[in-house]
Order: structure tokens, then C-alpha cells, then sequence
């Protein structure tokens, strides 16, 4: 029996699933980040193996008998990308044919009907990939706030310290964001805070754009304001997309992926409007599937063999392995 691979290496944790041609997955193996921009290409190199090697174990199956295998990868971005990519690949020993994107594909492979339509995601940071009927592809940059690509966790954060350091200056209204920063930094007042996030002595990541969720379901105007912004920037990454795709009079499928769309309709709800103002057919959906899928459909359709028949087995049978 044909077996294929599919690994997502996210930022902040890799996912290797294995899976027959029946569409039933029998090996997960787990890692950290991957992203060759934060670990280098020894933390890929590790994370790959690491990962691999647990699903290949799990599956108790000989690497022989992978036919395909596909790789999304955060960091994995620009045509200078793939060689060296390519090498941290290598090092899994696979004899099969090999599929290499950007993670954003694993969300749209695994959520989107054959593949067709774009995938925005939003988990510490954002990004956009898409592909068309007619074989188009569509993406952003993918690096955030330098090219006015915003909505992920980072720049929620980033948004909010503005709004703080602009109700401490009179420039804006007084927020429940201010004392939230204060509590998480261990700052004792606001020029404090600014004066330590300058100097890198405090630190906010992007898991405080959860308390951003949290103030904004309070009732704190300006952290509704915050995720209102958000949610209309990824529906511009969207709506790029589609332009690219030329699909803006279609029935396209935009799918939302990643762990900031677990907020909810605060933030789904102004993307969504803003994709209906220059699309209005567009389709939405939120990926119910392991992002992983993706991954494997990648990989299946390298080899030639269609995933997209077997994908529904795929997701059922991913989440009870991820249990």
C-alpha cells in the first residue's frame, strides 16, 4: 500500500502526519517551530527529523513505502528559499517526489474545495496564498507589518501598545489595554512601559493579543476598535488574493486558518464585510481540519494521486490521532 507525508512547520510547533492511500492517517509525530528565520536551518533541519521520525515510529511503516510528500513551511517564502530548504529536506532520506510551499497552502489545500480559493492566515503573524481554477497562484509577502501586511497576533499587539501609548499622550481615550500592559510587563507606570519596550528591557509577544480578545469582549471600546482594524486587514489580504486570482465575480472560497480566528466573530465579522464590499459571492469558511491535511494533500497530488477523494477520511481520521 502507498503511504504519503504531509508536514506543516508553523513558527511555533511542526506537525508530521502519515497516511495511506485510503485516506486513513496512522502516524503523527510532533516538533517546536520550525522557521528557519527564528531557529536557522539546523532548527529546521531538527524539527523535520524530530517530528518524522515519531510519525514514521508511530505508523510502523518503512520510509520506502511514502510515495509523496508535501512540506509547508513558515519562513519558506521567496525562489532563494528552496535550496536550502531543500537540503534540511534531504537529510529525512525520501525517495519519493517532493512538494515544498509556503505553510499558508496547508490551510487552503485542506480547506478549500480541490484546493481553489485563497487561505488567510492569522496566527502570530499573517500571511495569504491562493490558487485559481485555471492554475493561477496568489500570495503577500508574508512578512508582516515592514510591508502593511497586519491582523496576526504581533501586529494586534503592536496596534494595542499604540492605542496605549496614545491614551498616555491625550492623543486618543483612556483604555483597559493600559493597565493590562502594566500587569504583563511588570512595568510600574506608562513612561515605564515605554521607556523599557524601548529599550528591550520588556517584552510583549503575541500571545497578549488574547487579553486584546479578552478587554474587547469586556467591553473596552478601544481593544474592539483593535480587533475591528484587524479583522478588516485580513480581509484586505483576502480581497489581494482574489484580485490575483481574478475570481472577484466568482464563487470563491476564502478560508480562514490559524489560532486568532478562534476569537470569534469580533474579528471574523469586519473581515468578512470588507471580502463581501469587493467580492460579493465570495464564500467564507473557517478550516475545521488539522492545518497538516494540507500538508499530505500536497504530497499526494506530487505523486500524482488525487487527496482531494480522500480528504474527508484524512481530517476525520487526523483529529483522532490528535486527540
Amino acid at each position: 500500500m502507498k503511504h504519503f507525508l504531509g508536514i506543516d512547520v508553523g513558527a511555533s510547533k511542526t506537525h508530521a502526519l502519515l497516511a495511506d492511500e485510503t485516506g486513513r492517517c496512522i502516524g503523527l509525530g510532533r516538533a517546536g517551530g520550525g522557521n528557519y528565520q527564528g531557529v536557522g536551518y539546523d532548527g529546521l533541519t531538527r524539527v523535520l527529523l524530530e517530528s518524522f521520525t515519531e510519525a514514521l515510529a508511530a505508523a510502523g511503516i518503512e520510509r520506502a513505502s511514502i510515495a509523496g510528500a508535501g512540506f509547508g513551511v513558515a519562513g519558506y517564502d521567496f525562489p532563494s528559499d528552496h535550496e536550502p530548504h531543500m537540503q534540511s529536506i534531504a537529510h529525512l532520506g525520501l525517495t519519493c517526489p517532493i512538494a515544498i510551499e509556503n505553510d499558508g497552502a496547508n490551510g487552503l489545500y485542506a480547506g478549500a474545495t480541490r484546493g481553489i480559493g485563497v487561505n488567510v492566515t492569522a496566527g502570530s503573524s499573517n500571511n495569504c496564498r491562493g490558487r485559481g481554477p485555471d492554475g493561477r497562484t496568489a500570495r503577500i509577502v508574508g512578512n508582516g507589518a515592514m510591508f502593511g501586511e497586519f491582523g496576526g497576533g504581533h501586529e494586534i499587539v503592536i496596534r494595542a501598545l499604540q492605542m496605549v501609548n496614545y491614551a498616555w499622550i491625550k492623543r486618543g481615550p483612556q483604555t483597559a489595554l493600559t493597565g493590562a500592559m502594566l500587569a504583563a510587563t511588570g512595568a510600574t507606570g506608562e513612561m515605564d512601559l515605554m521607556e523599557g519596550l524601548s529599550n528591550e528591557r520588556y517584552q510583549l509577544t503575541a500571545a497578549f493579543a488574547k487579553v486584546v480578545f479578552q478587554l474587547a469582549m469586556e467591553g473596552d471600546a478601544v481593544a474592539q476598535d483593535v480587533l475591528r482594524w484587524a479583522g478588516e486587514e485580513l480581509g484586505w489580504l483576502a480581497v489581494a488574493g482574489i484580485r490575483q486570482l481574478g475570481m472577484e465575480n466568482e464563487e470563491v472560497e476564502v478560508v480562514q486558518s490559524g489560532s486568532v480566528f478562534e476569537g470569534g466573530e469580533i474579528i471574523a465579522e469586519p473581515m468578512r464585510r470588507l471580502i463581501l464590499q469587493y467580492a460579493p459571492r465570495a464564500r467564507i469558511l473557517q478550516l475545521d481540519a488539522p492545518p497538516v491535511v494540507g500538508a499530505v494533500v500536497m504530497g499526494m497530488t506530487a505523486a500524482g494521486f488525487d487527496g482531494y477523494a480522500v480528504r474527508d477520511r484524512m481530517i476525520q481520521t487526523a483529529r483522532e490521532l490528535m486527540k
